[in-house]
């Protein structure tokens, strides 16, 4: 535990030696029963709420891919714990952290807010779901932005390996974020989301993605899935897509327990 405490603790000195602007970490007491630890990224009046995994073996002077995962509505709160309900428990896996080390963030969405920003209509297509990309990304997703960009700034973060995956809301802010910050991100692992076919020319050309969904989700539907596949196609992008027959709105159980999902995210590279 102690050298899992100390690792971030270096990362977190690194940040302010070479920091310039003002947005500053706060470190939360050390939970000794999860090795995700408590972290806050504070910027002005605005808080996020983080759960860091650190690699194994850290070594200083050395820089890790980094995985930044975004939860589903379910998992909404300031408890610093719920984002943890799915997906944390693969990065956990002592063959994974040996084979694949990285530094994993779990950042929590308030219960009043959302990753994406997303307008439910009758009056489109059968997804039901408008994406408008003329207005600001909402505060949770800037502030992931913000912390992502200060993590690359702290010199421990590989910038050409970083990636991005979330689960319902957080497949819906995955999408989002690629046209958002097109050029950041070396891979992406969208699971039962959507976004705006018309965002996937602008990061889209040659980007490795792998789309999840369940064939019978009722509650976001696997045309919001399909629309972004067949614009991800049109954009000539290196699309890999799953969807599960018979699975409803939990197909991130499946997601994660690809044996293939973290070898091929950890082959791509910017």
């Amino acid at each position: 535990m102690k050298n899992i405490h100390n690792s971030f603790r270096l990362l977190i000195h690194l940040f302010f030696l070479s920091a310039t602007a003002i947005p500053v970490f706060v470190k939360a007491q050390y939970n000794s029963r999860d090795l995700y630890e408590r972290q806050f990224f504070i910027e002005g009046d605005d808080t996020l709420f983080c759960r860091i995994l650190s690699p194994l073996h850290f070594t200083t002077g050395k820089k890790y891919p980094l995985i930044v995962v975004l939860h589903g509505s379910g998992e909404r709160g300031n408890d610093n714990d719920a984002q943890l309900t799915w997906g944390s428990d693969l990065f956990l896996d002592s063959a994974n952290r040996e084979k694949f080390p990285a530094i994993v963030v779990f950042p929590q969405c308030p219960a009043d807010s959302s990753w994406s920003v997303r307008v439910r209509s009758k009056n489109t297509d059968s997804a039901g779901i408008t994406f408008p990309m003329d207005v600001p990304p909402t505060k949770p997703l800037q502030m992931v932005m913000n912390f992502i960009d200060t993590l690359a700034k702290a010199g421990t973060v590989d910038p050409k390996r970083i990636y991005i995956g979330g689960l319902s809301m957080g497949g819906f802010g995955t999408f989002e974020i690629l046209w958002r910050k097109p050029g950041l991100f070396a891979a992406a692992f969208p699971i039962c989301g959507g976004g705006n076919p018309a965002s996937a020319k602008i990061y889209g050309r040659s980007f490795p993605i792998w789309v999840f969904h369940g064939a019978d989700d009722d509650i976001v539907p696997v045309d919001n899935s399909r629309i972004m596949v067949n614009a991800l196609k049109a954009a000539k992008a290196k699309i890999k897509y799953m969807e599960y027959p018979g699975v409803k709105h939990d197909s991130w159980k499946n997601a994660f327990a690809e044996p293939d999902l973290l070898p091929w995210m950890f082959a791509q590279k910017r």
